[in-house]
């Protein structure tokens, strides 16, 4: 219960890592000044009011990544700062409106809000391996991916990677800002975050279990590397409260080819159908490593990748967004299905 008597501030606090996020500071005591899309939208808000401890010390906002100075009030009286909102769309027409600004324009809002408050001791961005692994650096089962690689706006843009692209483009410009400002900040950089939901909507890599278990006929010759959502939320914290923490901390339990992952899904379930063929005849994706260094410095013992895919399956049919004999979700999971393809022309690891 370290948080007892402290204030903090989640942004975009309903969606997946971040509704984690709230849950355990609430369960340390913290009272959270959290911003939402849309608050009297109860897919947003319900399951956040519903947690332990909400009635006392939860405190919801509507905010606008792009609106300067709104997050002004959120911020103020905050001895920490968890900024996590960051948009991801499928169908991108325009990745510098849909993308790119919001989550560039929008991390250096709240940056900036973070500027004009003393109260503020340090800001935990909610960054990605996508702002890590992207730069054509080739991977293989003895490369060892860390903290110092960084992505390649120039690859993203050559790759069209737009949301690869506004990560890493979010996290340089917060670097500098910080570095110009004096503001204490550390990034948390996970790779494929899986687990259980606390929210009641399917999120982006939730679907890409769902799409494994829900009637495809192949599954992608991707590599990604994998972490529990608890785990991610947990090191958020840490990261906040820790003094000796800085700079940027790679999540990831382990690598795995998809096919690793059908795998685990047959010991696990048995009687469900799952894809027996990889979606090209090409050779797999080679694994790599990411260095577990820095983070066991932040105390992470990490869920095994098993029971992280257990706890999502689990999830999913709890929330009704799985049944053996739904397909009513199909279309929306092969739209995440093809997003993945696209984003593995080139082996990586992304959020």
């Amino acid at each position: 219960m370290s948080g007892v008597g402290k204030t903090v501030c989640v942004t975009g606090a309903s969606g997946y890592i971040a509704s984690w996020l709230v849950n355990l500071l609430l369960q340390r005591g913290y009272t959270v000044k959290a911003s939402v899309r849309d608050p009297s939208d109860p897919k947003k808000t319900q399951h956040l009011l519903a947690l332990e401890g909400a009635k006392e010390r939860l405190h919801l906002t509507k905010a606008n990544l792009l609106e300067e100075g709104c997050f002004d009030s959120l911020v103020d009286g905050c001895e920490g700062v968890f900024h996590t909102a960051s948009p991801f769309y499928h169908d991108v027409k325009d990745p510098q409106v849909e993308l790119i600004d919001p989550a560039l324009k929008g991390t250096l809002n709240v940056l900036g809000s973070c500027a004009k408050n003393p109260s503020v001791k340090r800001v935990v961005l909610t960054s990605s391996v996508a702002a890590v692994a992207f730069n054509g650096r080739p991977r293989a089962p003895d490369v060892v991916v860390d903290e110092s690689w960084f992505s390649d706006p120039e690859f993203c843009k050559q790759n069209k990677l737009w949301y690869v692209l506004s990560k890493t483009l979010a996290e340089d410009a917060a670097w500098k800002f910080t570095k110009e400002k004096g503001i204490d900040m550390v990034t948390i950089n996970p790779a494929m975050v899986v687990g259980p939901l606390l929210q009641p909507t399917l999120n982006t890599s939730a679907a890409a279990i769902l799409n494994v278990i829900n009637g495809s006929q192949t599954f992608p010759n991707s590599t990604f590397g994998w972490v529990n959502v608890k785990d991610v939320a947990n090191a958020h914290i840490q990261a906040f409260e820790i003094p000796s923490a800085n700079g940027r901390y790679c999540l990831v339990e382990s690598v795995a080819h998809y096919s690793e992952v059908v795998k685990i899904l047959q010991e696990l379930f048995p009687a469900f159908q799952l894809p027996e063929k990889c979606a090209d005849d090409k050779p797999f994706t080679p694994t790599y490593q990411v260095s577990k260094e820095r983070t066991k410095s932040l105390g992470i013992e990490f869920i095994p990748l098993k029971q992280s895919i257990k706890e999502t399956v689990e999830s999913l049919m709890e929330k009704k967004l799985f049944t053996r004999s739904a397909r009513d979700l199909t279309p929306m999971v092969h739209t995440v299905y093809l997003l993945v393809t696209v984003f593995l022309l080139v082996p990586c690891a992304c959020e």
